[in-house]
């Protein structure tokens, strides 16, 4: 039988390998929970998006190509 991880790991696994979320450097005032709330934003249109391409090289391809990411943003 296979171990499935509770959503919440899951959540901060793939935030962490996708958006390197360990190693960000915003830490004062109300700048993390607004990073977390856009980069969480970032994820759920990622993820929506069908297609066999891995979510980081959507992501890399959303940052390079403003068509891809028009289409990622109107849904």
């Amino acid at each position: 039988m296979r171990f499935l991880r509770p959503t919440r790991h899951r959540l901060h696994w793939c935030l962490d390998m996708i958006f390197r979320n360990d190693e960000c450097r915003v830490r004062t005032d109300h700048a993390p929970a607004n990073f977390t709330t856009i980069k969480h934003m970032a994820h759920n249109l990622i993820r929506k998006n069908p297609g066999k391409v891995s979510l980081r090289l959507k992501r890399k391809i959303a940052a390079c190509g403003d068509n891809f990411l028009a289409s990622l943003i109107a849904g």
